[in-house]
């Protein structure tokens, strides 16, 4: 998979989160996010693309170095633990997809880390 197509589909999961998280606690219709919703989605997307290591990682939270600010680091932890048990209502595939390629990304660098040593 390219780099590219990698770093989409890492932008749809979170913006997924996002929206859900924001109509349950926001209130907003399907599609609309709330300013402060949005301003964090176009935060995440940013740190997406400008992410040296996207090519080597699956997700954010496989990741060695975690470049968000400790408030917007704190609001996607609110927005994932709330939304991530709610995508297998909303989009069970993306879900599961999410979840496999998260723990085999996390058994890949155990095994890379164990190796070097």
């Amino acid at each position: 998979m390219t780099t590219e197509k990698k770093r989409e589909r890492e932008k749809k999961v979170v913006e997924e989160m996002i929206r859900i998280y924001c109509r349950r606690k926001h209130g907003t219709k399907k599609k609309d996010l709330c300013p402060d919703c949005a301003k964090l989605r176009d935060y995440a997307f940013h740190r997406s693309d400008v992410c040296p290591f996207m090519k080597e990682k699956t997700f954010c939270s496989n990741c060695r170095i975690h470049c968000y600010s400790p408030e917007m680091k704190a609001k996607i932890r609110e927005v994932m633990r709330f939304s991530g048990p709610r995508m297998l209502l909303h989009r069970p595939l993306m879900a599961i997809h999410h979840v496999i390629s998260s723990k085999l990304e996390k058994k890949r660098l155990e095994k890379a880390l164990k190796d070097r040593k």
